[in-house]
């Protein structure tokens, strides 16, 4: 019986981060990877003692709404073709007594009486961005203060100072004025007044020590914030204070920890009365659990914060959290939802900020889904709103935005009839251009860097080199002048691009290599960033290592083996980078390993596939980095590799062994063939491959020579990247094994009546313990692996491999494993510190039509923390996978061969039964990672 039909269907560990002085100043400005900012803004002291918080994640936050148009210099999302405009949480304004409603009437910074002007005025100016203006009026109110002896009113002075120098980068004037801020507090007496200013002076320290790439400091000084407030009863501060301990959580890469306390702050306001500022902790833990990747809580969240907010019929909090919805519902692959909740934002906002912002993420998802003309018709939309948009730093990251999805419009729609190009490019040109003006003017550096990079971007477009290498390094001397690297990376990229054309291929590399280097060191940042709908890690990220590893084995240069050496490097950190992104989460430990260090016999492939051919890098024991090249273009590898998939994998033409072995024959002759007489000449043993893209999709243990497959002569393994890899040998002292399986249909799947065989024919083998249907729960299983060290886990169960961690998961009776839960429910136990020695899958498939679906496979193998997974490409019959994996365990518990000579072993058994020769029967298996 064939195991078909059905439907298609973690802890991560703490990243240590060495916080030493250096690294402090090259993690500068990483605001921007703070998903949940929950920052203070200005404050003032009222009449009556209180003090009025608005805690602010943007410049633009007015008092009767918590939702303004995000930094792109903190989201760090501007890529060079386009991107949208991120939604962010920012709380409105609300009294700290408890029992008082939210005061939407007052602005948020103000003197003792209301009706100092000065105060009021700087507030307006912080708004509206223009922070020189604001930072001079502030200056006067600290110095009359301090003429006058008002202590109080100068310490907040300086506080909200601080608030205007980070906004600008100033860091050394906002240390300053936050130090000052903090002396006058200590020497002025102890007051309810003096108590919640400090506080609020403690969050923006907080704030600051994010910025300055410092979050360990942050959290702890939230902390403090925090009991602080408690002094005083100030409830709305304590909660604003774990706010911001979630997004020092974030940027910790403690991303499960800041969902966890968001979910507590939730209960919290569970049983409070229907608030904005409820409604503003909703939208912020949806938008942190989209970032996580539960996109379905994510809605489910925002709908809640959406309810919330149309009861209370606040304008600004629903176009908000409608706007945090497209977000989610785009991360989900739903562009007709995300366009509805854009469009009904734009309806509802009544500040021309939430506007703008929708408007700029809805062209941008118009532009991604290739709907011209209706991008066309909004572009003149946006441009109407931006001319009432007065200057500030919102409108330069508008007008940046803007530039960036007319470049990306163009770029794809060059072949459009009605499509201007010359109109356009001029448009872009006078948008960036006067994006550098504004940000010269107030003095944002980050801004001005965008500009510039944006702009010679477009000037790479019209292929006008000499003006855009000029633009490029202005903008990349800016960015590292900053310390920006988050956007230092895009420049250098740019720059890499641009010299390769100019024929300086070294100083290309050169430039190609700081940009991965840069990429390496926001590793933990890119998990937050490539959550984003706006930001594919497919385009803004894969194609530097893709490109660069295309610069070092360029056809017709002389390659040597420093450069494979750098290649095979680049290769591997694409593996990683890959996984990092599969699970959001960059929690994957690195270890370096030499392939002679671990396995004399073995030779390692690593393969790329390019634009306009196929790399082939191999190492064999102490010789010298072998190289060929199949010059093809990338369509024409894909086809064979999808024909030789296609050819095992759908009945109809398994009848044919022909229409199998031209594909898989034409596949050995890219990979084996042009190194056959040194892997006979070296006595290798092993084959393994560090496999890319679509490749990973084939069972290449079935590769044809023209006379025998590659099982035949080799034992196969796949390894994600020896980085990975843990390089021990099977512990065979206490070989026990626990299996698992279902034989009946559950949840729409079909039934697996083999399976009961199968998994005592394991027992016969073996010791085993046996969770069969109903006992195999995903809580009994944990049970089970928590009560006893199995060095084995079997899992005889439907399950399914996909690009995307969410859609990869393993069915048990009562639900299913997703893959970022293997690797809490396989090691829970972490004070034992066991290891699964090997996992087997043995009724998995990849999904079909993802040719990275493989992706999963080698995303599960690693996340289990299992030395080697075997485990199905596709589903396989359920007699013939009997036959294997028996056979399989004889040879293992027998000590003398590695998992994948046992492996190699099972599948001739299978090739040499008659009923099952055909590789559909006996290569769907697949060892991932340590093959000894």
């Amino acid at each position: 019986m064939s195991r078909s039909g059905g439907q298609a269907g973690g802890q991560a560990r703490r990243l240590s981060y060495v916080w030493n002085q250096e690294r402090k100043r090259e993690k500068r400005m990483k605001s921007w990877r703070v998903l949940i900012i929950y920052l203070g803004i200005f404050t003032g002291l009222l009449g009556d003692g209180q003090v009025l918080s608005s805690p602010d994640k943007t410049e633009t936050d007015y008092p009767d709404r918590f939702q303004g148009l995000p930094i792109l210099d903190k989201a760090g999302l501007l890529q060079k073709y386009g991107g949208a405009f991120k939604s962010n949480f920012s709380a409105l304004q609300v009294a700290v007594n408890s029992d008082r409603q939210p005061n939407t009437t007052n602005s948020p910074i103000q003197n003792l009486v209301e009706s100092k002007a000065l105060e009021q005025q700087a507030q307006q100016l912080y708004e509206a961005g223009r922070y020189a203006e604001a930072r001079r009026l502030l200056q006067q109110i600290a110095a009359d203060s301090a003429a006058k002896g008002d202590e109080l009113r100068q310490a907040m002075a300086l506080r909200n100072l601080s608030l205007v120098y980070q906004k600008t980068g100033q860091w050394s004037e906002a240390k300053q004025a936050i130090a000052d801020s903090f002396n006058l507090l200590q020497k002025s007496g102890s007051s309810r007044q003096r108590t919640r200013l400090l506080a609020l002076t403690l969050e923006s320290q907080g704030q600051l020590q994010l910025s300055l790439g410092q979050p360990e400091e942050a959290l702890d000084t939230w902390k403090q914030a925090g009991a602080t407030y408690r002094e005083i009863g100030d409830t709305t501060g304590v909660t604003r204070s774990r706010l911001n301990q979630a997004q020092a959580l974030q940027a910790l890469a403690l991303y499960t920890q800041a969902v966890k306390t968001l979910k507590e702050i939730k209960n919290t306001l569970q049983d409070e009365p229907d608030s904005l500022l409820k409604a503003g902790a909703l939208q912020s833990l949806g938008d942190a659990l989209r970032v996580v990747g539960d996109l379905n809580q994510s809605q489910e969240v925002l709908q809640q914060s959406l309810a919330i907010a149309e009861k209370l019929q606040a304008r600004q909090a629903i176009a908000a959290t409608l706007l945090s919805s497209g977000n989610t519902a785009r991360a989900q692959q739903n562009p007709q939802a995300a366009l509805d909740f854009y469009q009904r934002s734009i309806k509802e906002s009544p500040s021309l900020n939430t506007k703008i912002e929708a408007q700029l993420n809805l062209l941008s998802l118009l532009v991604s889904e290739k709907k011209w003309s209706q991008a066309q018709l909004l572009v003149p939309q946006i441009q109407s709103s931006l001319s009432n948009f007065p200057p500030s730093q919102s409108a330069v990251y508008a007008r940046i935005n803007l530039a960036s999805s007319l470049l990306k419009y163009q770029a794809g729609n060059l072949s459009a009839k009605n499509f201007q190009t010359s109109d356009w490019k001029q448009e872009i040109s006078q948008l960036l251009a006067t994006a550098v003006q504004q940000a010269r003017s107030t003095g944002d550096k980050r801004a001005e860097s965008y500009a510039l990079g944006n702009l010679g971007g477009l000037y790479e477009q019209n292929q006008q080199w000499g003006d855009a290498r000029e633009l490029t390094e202005k903008a990349l001397l800016l960015a590292q002048a900053i310390s920006a690297a988050d956007i230092a990376y895009q420049w250098q990229w740019q720059l890499g691009r641009i010299l390769k054309v100019q024929g300086q291929r070294q100083a290309a590399i050169a430039s190609y290599n700081s940009a991965v280097s840069t990429l390496q060191s926001l590793r933990s940042d890119l998990v937050a960033i490539s959550s984003d709908v706006q930001f594919s890690f497919r385009e803004n990220v894969e194609p530097v290592y893709r490109e660069l590893v295309g610069l070092l084995l360029q056809p017709g240069t002389n390659i040597t083996q420093f450069d494979l050496v750098r290649a095979r490097r680049v290769i591997e950190s694409l593996q990683l980078a890959e996984l990092d992104n599969f699970f959001r989460d960059a929690c994957l430990d690195s270890k370096p390993a030499q392939i002679d260090q671990i396995d004399p016999t073995a030779a390692v492939f690593y393969t790329i596939i390019l634009k306009d051919r196929l790399e082939v890098i191999v190492a064999l024991r102490e010789k010298p980095l072998r190289h060929h090249s199949i010059p093809l273009p990338q369509e024409e590898v894909e086809a064979a590799i999808g024909n030789m998939r296609e050819a095992v994998t759908i009945p109809r033409l398994r009848f044919a062994i022909q229409r199998f072995l031209e594909p898989s024959q034409k596949v050995y002759d890219w990979l084996i063939r042009p190194v056959e007489a040194d892997l006979a000449a070296s006595g290798v043993q092993t084959l393994v491959f560090v496999l890319d893209g679509s490749l990973r999709n084939l069972p290449l243990a079935s590769l044809y020579d023209g006379k025998q497959y590659l099982a035949e002569k080799y034992s196969v393994a796949i390894a994600p990247g020896l980085q990975l890899l843990d390089p021990k040998p099977l512990a065979r002292q206490e070989f026990k094994i626990l299996s698992a399986g279902l034989t009946e249909a559950v949840q729409g799947f079909s039934a697996l009546p083999n399976v009961e065989l199968e998994l005592q024919r394991i027992k016969a083998e073996a010791p085993t313990e046996v969770l069969l249907n109903q006992s195999f729960t995903k809580s009994n299983f944990q049970a089970t692996v928590n009560g006893s060290s199995f060095p084995v886990v079997h899992l005889a169960t439907h399950g399914e491999f996909s690009s995307e961690a969410k859609n990869t998961f393993i069915l048990t009776w009562d639900g299913r494993i997703n893959a970022s839960d293997l690797d809490e429910l396989l090691r829970s136990d972490r004070g034992k510190n066991r290891s699964i020695e090997l996992l087997v899958l043995s009724a998995c498939k990849t999904a079909a039509g993802d040719k990275r679906a493989a992706l999963g496979l080698a995303g599960v193998a690693v996340r289990a923390g299992a030395r080697s997974t075997l485990a199905s490409l596709w589903y396989v019959s359920d007699e013939a996978t009997s036959l294997l994996m028996t056979r399989f365990y004889e040879e293992l518990v027998k000590g003398n061969v590695g998992k994948s000579e046992a492996l190699r072993r099972a599948q001739l058994a299978v090739l040499r039964d008659s009923q099952f020769s055909h590789p559909y029967f006996w290569s769907a298996f697949v060892l991932v990672g340590n093959w000894l």
